[in-house]
């Protein structure tokens, strides 16, 4: 059971990025894909979530309407596109599965797979 979280970096404020989330070893359309955040000194986040089949999505409001998760169930690979990004998105970020239901979906303890962070730094 394997999640590979990619695409993190540095860039300005206002700027855009899009973090991939490979899985492999397990049935990918059976779960639901989380991501994550944590900022040095603080306690990771939930972000946003997508449903298994992808039909639901599910925002932090501290992103909503900048962030935009979307999965591709053929290339087994889900994706967190990030505009408008601001400096205190800066974090490392982590892609989690799970299969549960989703009413507390913002919560790590939902999730049983995490892959390793991805660093992504906005700043000028």
């Amino acid at each position: 059971f394997q999640l590979q979280a990619s695409g993190g970096g540095l860039v300005q404020p206002g700027g855009s990025l899009r973090l991939s989330c490979a899985a492999s070893g397990f049935t990918f359309d059976d779960y639901a894909i989380g991501w994550f955040r944590q900022a040095p000194g603080k306690e990771r986040e939930g972000v946003s979530c997508i449903s298994s089949s992808g039909s639901s999505t599910y925002y932090a409001d501290s992103v909503k309407g900048r962030f935009t998760i979307s999965r591709d169930n053929a290339k087994n690979t889900a994706y967190l596109l990030m505009n408008s990004l601001k400096p205190e998105d800066t974090a490392v970020y982590y892609c989690a599965a799970h299969s549960r239901g989703y009413a507390n979906w913002y919560m790590s303890s939902e999730y049983g797979y995490w892959g390793q962070g991805t660093q992504v730094t906005v700043s000028s």
